[in-house]
């Protein structure tokens, strides 16, 4: 298993976003992470039992923008909670 993050071809790095309230939105999370550079996407998987948000979602970002990020909002709180932000890793095979 790898533990090196998740960067594409065209250097946009993929950031877990967890302990994300249930209340928090895209537009709340993009707004957070916009301060360190542009936010290419926003994913925020269903529980796939109750088909309800996650309390976790995903961000994309140039992978320079994504280490500041990760560094300056991991910790923050958002919504009430404070979020643990790490690089995203592969899935598991």
């Amino acid at each position: 298993m790898t533990t090196e993050p998740t960067i594409d071809a065209t250097g946009i790095q993929k950031i877990h976003i967890g302990n994300l309230a249930l209340a928090s939105n895209e537009a709340g999370v993009r707004e957070l992470f916009a301060v360190h550079g542009e936010v290419k996407s926003f994913e925020r998987p269903l529980d796939k039992v109750t088909k309800a948000p996650g309390m976790f979602a995903y961000v994309e970002m140039a992978h320079a923008d994504a280490a500041t990020a990760i560094g300056a909002v991991n910790g923050q709180e958002l919504d009430g909670q404070a979020l643990r932000v790490t690089a995203a890793r592969p899935p598991r095979a």
